[in-house]
C-alpha cells in the first residue's frame, strides 16, 4: 500500500516537504551571515519563515474539504529494513495547526526583539518552526517521534539563552519533564510496530497500524498509557503541569508566544492523531480518568491563577486551565467535543500568543511583570488597553469571541457523556471570568 501511494504522490510538488525544508535552509543562511551585520539576522529569518507561512496558506487554499483522507501526501523510503518511511500528509485536524505554525513564527521574528545574540535566536526559532511542521504532518510514528524531540532543543536553548534570572532551572525542568514522557513513548512506538507486524511485516505507518489493531488488550492499554503520559506532559495537565508556569515566566517573550501557541498543541494533537485511532478500546477505558484530571486541571489551575501577582504566571496557569478543555473534548469522543477541542486549540494559540505579546510590550518598557505595579494604563496607552481587554475577554470565553465557540462545543460534547463532568468543568469558565476581569481591572483601570 505504501508503494502504491508513493507512486501516486511523486508527480505532485512536495509542498509539505518544502514546509520543513524552507525554515531549515533559513536557519543555515542566518548561521552563515557575518556577525558584523546583526541587523540582517531577524529580517532574513523572517523572510524564510514567511515563505513557509505562505506555503501553509497555499496548502489551506488548495485543501479539499470534500475529501476525508490525507492530502498532499509525500512518501519516501527512509529505513526500509525497519519499515520506516518519510511519510507526511495533512487532514482537517492537522491543517489548521500547520497554518497556525506558519503564521505565528514570522510574527514572533518581526515583533519581538531578542535584545542580544540575534543570530542564534533567529536560527533556533526557524528550527523550531521546521520541527513543529514535521510533528503536525508526520504519518510515520518514528518520524513523528524525531520531530517531537527536535522541537525540545530549540525551546530549551531559547529559554536558557534569552530568558530571565532562573532561566536555566526552567529550561532544565522543561527538558527533563518532556524527555521523561518521550522516553516511554519511544518504547511504546517500538512495541506497537513490532507486535503488530505479523505476516504483513513491520511498519511505523499510523494509517496501517490503526487498521491492523493487532495488540492484545493488556498491551494496548500499556502502550496507550505510555503515549498518554508524553501527551499529558506536553498539554500539560495536572499533576505534570508544573514545568509550564516556570518555563513561561523565565522564557523570553518570543519563546512564551511559540510555547503557548504551538508546542502545547502537540499534546492534544497527539491524542487525536495517535491515541484514539490506534488504541480505541484503551481510550474508552481511560476516558473517565482523563475526564478526572482534565477537570482538576481546569478548576485547580484557575484557582491558582487567581492568586498570582505575576502577569505571565497568571496567563500561564490560565493556559493549563484552557488546555484542560481540549483533553475534555477529545475524550468525549463525539462530533461536538472533538470539533470543540480542535477549535479550542487554534483559538487558544491565537489568544495566548496575543496576551504574551501584550505582556512583552509593557515589560520591555517597565521591566516588571508585577500586577500591583501597573494601574491606569487606559489613560496612558488607550489603544493598548483596548487590545488587552479584547484578548482578555476572548480568553475568558465571552460570547462573540473564538474562546466561547471552542469551550461551548466542548461542554456540549461532554454533556452527552457525563452531565456531572460538564457541571464541574463549567466552573472553570466562571473562574476564568474572575481572574480575567481582576487582571484587566488592576492593570488597565487601577483604582
Amino acid at each position: 500500500m505504501i508503494q502504491a501511494l508513493a507512486a501516486q504522490t511523486e508527480a505532485s510538488f512536495p509542498v509539505l516537504n518544502a514546509l520543513i525544508i524552507v525554515p531549515i535552509v533559513g536557519a543555515l543562511v542566518v548561521t552563515l551571515l557575518p556577525k558584523s551585520r546583526p541587523e540582517l539576522m531577524r529580517p532574513v529569518g523572517a523572510i524564510f519563515s514567511a515563505i513557509a507561512g505562505a506555503l501553509s496558506l497555499y496548502v489551506m487554499a488548495e485543501f479539499s474539504i470534500s475529501q476525508s483522507d490525507f492530502q498532499f501526501q509525500s512518501i519516501q523510503s527512509w529505513i526500509p529494513s525497519l519499515g520506516i518511511n518519510w511519510h507526511v500528509g495533512v487532514d482537517g485536524i492537522s491543517l489548521w495547526l500547520v497554518v497556525l505554525t506558519g503564521l505565528i513564527t514570522p510574527l514572533v521574528l518581526v515583533a519581538v526583539d531578542p535584545h542580544h545574540d540575534p543570530k542564534p535566536y533567529t536560527a533556533w526559532l526557524l528550527l523550531l518552526q521546521a520541527g513543529s511542521f514535521g510533528a503536525f504532518m508526520a504519518l510515520d510514528l518514528f518520524l513523528f517521534f524525531v520531530m517531537f524531540e527536535i522541537v525540545l532543543v530549540p525551546m530549551y536553548m531559547l529559554i536558557g539563552g534569552w530568558g530571565y534570572d532562573d532561566r536555566r532551572y526552567a529550561a532544565t525542568k522543561f527538558f527533563l519533564y518532556t524527555m521523561a514522557g518521550s522516553a516511554l513513548m519511544l518504547v511504546a512506538i517500538v512495541s506497537v510496530a513490532t507486535l503488530s507486524a505479523g505476516d504483513q511485516g513491520i511498519t511505523f505507518s499510523v494509517i496501517e497500524l490503526a487498521e491492523r489493531q493487532a495488540l492484545s488488550t493488556t498491551t494496548a492499554r500499556l502502550c496507550f498509557l505510555a503515549f498518554a503520559l508524553a501527551f499529558v506532559i506536553k498539554v500539560p495537565i495536572f499533576p505534570v503541569h508544573t514545568w509550564l508556569p516556570d518555563a513561561h515566566v523565565q522564557a523570553p517573550t518570543g519563546g512564551s508566544v511559540v510555547l503557548a501557541a504551538i508546542l502545547l498543541k502537540m499534546g492534544g494533537y497527539g491524542f487525536l492523531r495517535f491515541s484514539l485511532p490506534m488504541f480505541p478500546d484503551a481510550s474508552l477505558i481511560f476516558q473517565n480518568f482523563i475526564f478526572f484530571i482534565s477537570v482538576i486541571a481546569i478548576i485547580y489551575t484557575s484557582l491558582v491563577a487567581l492568586m498570582q501577582k505575576d502577569i505571565k504566571k497568571l496567563i500561564a496557569y490560565s493556559s493549563v486551565a484552557h488546555m484542560g478543555f481540549v483533553t475534555l473534548g477529545i475524550f468525549s469522543m463525539n462530533q461536538q467535543g472533538i470539533d470543540g477541542a480542535i477549535f479550542q486549540m487554534i483559538s487558544h494559540g491565537i489568544i495566548s500568543a496575543a496576551l504574551f505579546l501584550l505582556v512583552g510590550v509593557i515589560y520591555d518598557r517597565m521591566h516588571t511583570r508585577d500586577i500591583d505595579f501597573y494601574g491606569g494604563l487606559v489613560s496612558l496607552m488607550p489603544k493598548y488597553a483596548l487590545f488587552f481587554i479584547f484578548f482578555t475577554m476572548a480568553n475568558v470565553g465571552l460570547p462573540g469571541t473564538s474562546g466561547f465557540v471552542g469551550e461551548f462545543l466542548v461542554l456540549l460534547g461532554t454533556f452527552q457523556v457525563s452531565k456531572l463532568v460538564t457541571i464541574f468543568a463549567s466552573l472553570g469558565i466562571v473562574l476564568s471570568a474572575c481572574y480575567g476581569l481582576w487582571l484587566s481591572r488592576r492593570i488597565i483601570f487601577g483604582n
